[in-house]
């Protein structure tokens, strides 16, 4: 699983896809994500969206928004190895509205499938699948504060984390739908990225920022013991 910021490099996003397949090897499977909170108006995506607009203006430009679309919906806020992948002829995409995942190789289908569309990155998402695969995870010239496989240690700290209410459009224009899940909280990930023991990393650098790769099982497990510490400290 990659996250990846190729601005500044002078590298075009397929050829740094078609360097990640071939390190892969034929049996490799290369996932992305590729989000789409432009699709929820609960989401910062969707505010910057209509800042600025009237009531009536809102009200149009929410009954005007595309349903989320698998095949078609983009995911502009990704960056452009996300979206490269995402329309790689055979890529696979899983069906969250708001958090979906895209996959290039032979495991994707079977990685990628039975997302559930009240999960975003839960034990019902990609990200289990990923977790039970023993995959690894390249930050390419990003930190971790936008690191997904952390959300996945969200969901299993203990006590769990709080819930909220989710909204985006499905299907068809105006069909909003609305369903509860974690309250997800990224604002933590950079400095739990700073306490990860050394050991479970290996760091690199490229064209003047870091690359970082790791197994996502140990740090997920790590960051569920540093997450639920944090909870019981502010119980």
């Amino acid at each position: 699983m990659v996250h990846a910021s190729l601005s500044g490099t002078g590298a075009a996003p397929e050829t740094v896809r078609d360097a990640l397949l071939d390190a892969l090897g034929p049996g490799g499977t290369l996932v992305v994500p590729a989000f789409t909170p432009e699709n929820s108006d609960t989401s910062r995506a969707h505010q910057q969206l209509i800042a600025g607009l009237d009531e009536q203006e809102i009200r149009e430009f929410r009954a005007a928004m595309p349903p989320y679309d698998p095949d078609t919906t983009p995911c502009p806020t990704m960056g452009a190895l996300a979206e490269c992948v995402r329309t790689t002829p055979g890529s696979v995409r899983s069906a969250h509205p708001q958090t979906s995942l895209a996959g290039l190789g032979p495991r994707a289908p079977e990685l990628l499938d039975g997302h559930h569309p009240h999960c975003h990155l839960g034990d019902r998402s990609p990200l289990a699948r990923l977790y039970a695969a023993d995959a690894r995870v390249l930050l390419l010239r990003v930190g971790f504060e936008v690191c997904s496989a952390l959300h996945l240690a969200e969901y299993r700290t203990t006590p769990p984390p709080p819930r909220r209410t989710y909204r985006c459009v499905v299907e068809d224009k105006g069909n909003w739908i609305e369903y509860e899940d974690a309250a997800l909280d990224d604002s933590d990930f950079a400095r739990l990225g700073e306490r990860l023991p050394k050991e479970l990393l290996v760091r690199r650098e490229w064209s003047g920022r870091p690359v970082v790769q790791f197994r996502m099982r140990p740090v997920v497990d790590e960051a569920v013991r540093q997450l639920s510490c944090r909870t019981a400290r502010l119980a």
